[in-house]
């Protein structure tokens, strides 16, 4: 849960991030990624949750279904022990702590198990952990595993393999997007520098019991440290302390205890999947899985062909929707997402460190007209950066409406003055933005238009780089890029100290504000909720004066189903891999 953040949403149209003490990004967050959720637990926890508020309860209120499930394609009736669910190609990241994208991580997902788990509320309960302690002073952490869980090579799953796992997180070669620092585990920083050759903080009490112990009282540890589990055995027996580049050979060659195993990975194309006969949940219904790479420009006719069960991506607009109502045969799950789409600038870049211009760009965009245009009623203009299904959330700031000529004053006073052919310089520099788009993708489809007029009206170029999701995630980790739009997708934790905390794991833009950093070190020193709520809120505000990002949008996600699967449980925070063991076909 530390990563997925991570992410992530968090899918685009066609790609997707997320955020949070677990995030993932992509281009636009689709209905799940990122973020490890739940099933039956068999203890009460005594560690702290998040009690839900009443947007949240309203998180997965609208579901439409099937009015004919006769009318379900030939091609899907036929697949009687087969599910297909479409999505946005891999990155081949299949290790539940190096996955990255929205995608790889609903592989992870199937794949992978997780101490703990989201439920439908945005609250926390057991799953390889059937119960846990907090001590008195908050510092101490007592996890008892499950004994009935097991590896599908047959090991078992035991307290070592979470001190390994919690271990690699903290070696200095690991670069995936977890970050294990903020948990504050007792001797992580030696061994992260390699001044000690084991984290103190880490305690395998016996096969089944291990204790961990922080430095630091913090909200997000539970999640920091109750995420995904990858076995010792397998994972760790060419492990030496400072190289982890052995583990990144394996990624294609993934090895868990969740509910299905993966059986093959064509790039481009498909993973297959198989039940895992000998999972601890329950045998999983459906024998076969297929996760499928769709666009958004076949989706929807996949599933109108029965090529599909499900589209992770369809773009949330009336048309949409009442298309796919008039289909007859599909289940349609509608829900605020808890993510959020935003186009992200570089701040390494000296234009965008002064955040008049920022401010600038951000006036001088019809935010509206975008997201009017992509979702048609489906999704609402946002100025912070979180979902209104989140305690955190706050609406208590400037909403930036659309101004050229408040964003032509910004940058006549951050001295971008007009030249003789109509574009802005600066000491000699044209002010021209080489925008990262990923295609297809529907919203960049409309933002590239809309800005190209908007900014030329205010003097500055406006060019456009497309290509594909994986293509972009490349260049704007390389730093090669002005702008670009993804999105997040946000885990329950408001926290995003990975994500805007100066030198964060997931902070690939290079924001850095010292306000920033001591209101995101303040909110994870306080455990409750009703005292973390107005930190968050000065944090909102300081990031819309301060904005790292054109915030853009917060959609509703879409989950069509064909209504042959049934037994899902889905929400804004609880995504489809968390339910897939207990779906079976009708």
């Amino acid at each position: 849960m530390s990563k997925k953040l991570n992410v992530v949403l968090s899918l685009l149209l066609s790609g997707t991030l997320v955020l949070s003490a677990c995030s993932t990004k992509s281009a636009d967050p689709p209905p799940d990624t990122s973020s490890p959720q739940p099933s039956a637990s068999t203890a009460p926890s005594t560690a702290p949750s998040a009690a839900p508020t009443p947007e949240q309860s309203k998180a997965s209120d609208s579901f439409i279904p099937a009015s004919d499930k006769s009318k379900s394609p030939a091609a899907a009736q036929s697949r009687t022990d087969t599910l297909i669910i479409g999505m946005q190609d891999f990155k081949g990241l299949f290790n539940g702590i190096y996955g990255e994208t929205a995608y790889d991580n609903y592989v992870n997902s199937a794949i992978f198990d997780s101490l703990i788990q989201v439920k439908k509320d945005g609250t926390y309960e057991p799953s390889v952990a059937k119960k846990w302690e907090v001590s008195d002073d908050k510092l101490v952490y007592t996890f008892h595993l499950r004994d009935d869980v097991k590896f599908t090579d047959g090991t078992p799953l035991t307290a070592e393999d979470v001190a390994f796992t919690l271990t690699v997180l903290h070696d200095k070669s690991y670069d995936g997007p977890s970050d294990i620092m903020k948990a504050k585990i007792k001797g992580g920083k030696e061994y992260k520098e390699g001044t000690a050759s084991e984290v103190e903080g880490i305690k395998v009490i016996d096969e089944h019991t291990i204790e961990i112990t922080t430095t630091e009282v913090s909200a997000s540890t539970l999640a920091n440290i109750g995420d995904v589990i990858i076995p010792k055995h397998y994972y760790g027996k060419d492990y030496k302390q400072g190289s982890l580049d052995y583990m990144k050979e394996l990624h294609q060659k993934p090895l868990g205890s969740g509910p299905y195993i993966m059986e093959a990975y064509v790039p481009g194309q498909e993973v297959r999947f198989v039940a895992n006969e000998n999972y601890f949940k329950g045998k999983p219904k459906i024998p076969k899985l297929i996760y499928k790479v769709t666009s958004s420009d076949t989706n929807i006719q996949s599933l109108q062909a029965g090529e599909t069960d499900s589209e992770t991506q369809v773009t949330v607009s009336k048309d949409n929707v009442e298309l796919l109502k008039s289909l007859g045969f599909l289940d349609i799950n509608l829900f605020p997402t808890n993510g959020y789409g935003y186009i992200g600038f570089n701040h390494n870049d000296p234009k965008f460190k002064d955040k008049r211009v920022r401010q600038a760009l951000t006036y001088g965009l019809n935010r509206e007209e975008i997201v009017e245009a992509v979702y048609q009623g489906n999704a609402k203009v946002i100025n912070v950066p979180q979902s209104n299904v989140s305690w955190a959330y706050t609406d208590d700031v400037n909403k930036y409406e659309f101004n050229l000529e408040k964003a032509a004053q910004l940058l006549d006073e951050a001295g971008w003055k007009v030249g003789a052919d109509g574009i802005r310089e600066k000491d000699g520099v044209k002010f021209k933005i080489h925008f990262l788009a990923t295609t297809p993708n529907p919203v960049n489809d409309v933002i590239i238009p809309v800005a190209q007029e908007n900014y030329k009206e205010l003097g500055i170029a406006f060019e456009p780089d497309m290509l594909d999701f994986n293509a972009v995630k490349e260049k704007q980790k390389k730093g090669d890029f002005d702008m670009f739009f993804l999105a997040w997708q946000l885990t329950p934790d408001p926290d995003s100290t990975n994500v805007f905390g100066t030198n964060g794991s997931q902070n690939e833009i290079g924001y850095s504000n010292p306000k920033v950093d001591e209101l995101l070190a303040k909110g994870l020193l306080e455990l409750d909720i009703e005292k973390r709520k107005p930190i968050y809120h000065e944090l909102y505000k300081e990031l819309n004066e301060d904005p790292p990002y054109i915030y853009l949008y917060q959609r509703t996600d879409i989950l069509p189903i064909n209504a042959r699967a049934q037994g899902w449980d889905v929400s804004s925070f609880k995504r489809f891999p968390y339910s897939l063991y207990h779906v079976s076909i009708n």
